[in-house]
């Protein structure tokens, strides 16, 4: 891929209260802050093969995170989705979830499976290609390069 050629782009997308992260309760989400989280990633994107590119977003608003998955979804390779609380109850997120045709996976700094019940059912497990939770903030690399491995895959057979 040179540099002429769009890179294929891929969607981070978290909720409410991510915005806090590094200084919401470290000792269960860590230290680092969303922005370097970002940074991190987008980095990460861009110098690995495949390169990519990461376009993030974040809101406490379910409307925003709506329209910022139906304005952007349909031109994205993939998403790595954190909705946060909404994970649980959203119907209006995992119908915009649904609705793209893109993969996307879920990730959660920490294991909801182990946390209060209310938090154990996710309602977009159904339209994400996998979760990945427990791990920390090295969930959305994971997610990232699971999204790389495909789209070079993908490149690989069209070739």
């Amino acid at each position: 891929m040179t540099d002429s050629t769009p890179r294929p782009t891929i969607l981070m997308i978290n909720g409410p209260n991510l915005n806090l992260l590094g200084t919401r309760e470290p000792a269960m989400y860590g230290s680092s802050s969303l922005d370097s989280i970002v940074d991190n990633l987008t980095l990460v994107a861009s110098s690995g093969d495949p390169p990519v590119a990461i376009v993030a977003f974040q809101s406490n608003h379910e409307g925003e995170l709506i329209d910022f998955l139906q304005a952007e979804g349909p031109g994205a390779s993939g998403a790595i989705v954190n909705a946060g609380a909404l994970t649980h109850y959203s119907y209006a997120i995992r119908d915009a979830l649904a609705n793209l045709t893109i993969p996307i996976v879920e990730v959660h700094i920490t294991n909801i499976h182990a946390r209060e019940s209310f938090r154990h059912h996710s309602v977009i497990a159904d339209v994400v290609a996998g979760q990945i939770v427990g791990l920390g903030v090295v969930g959305y690399r994971l997610a990232l390069e699971w999204h790389r491995d495909r789209i070079s895959t993908t490149e690989s057979r069209e070739q």
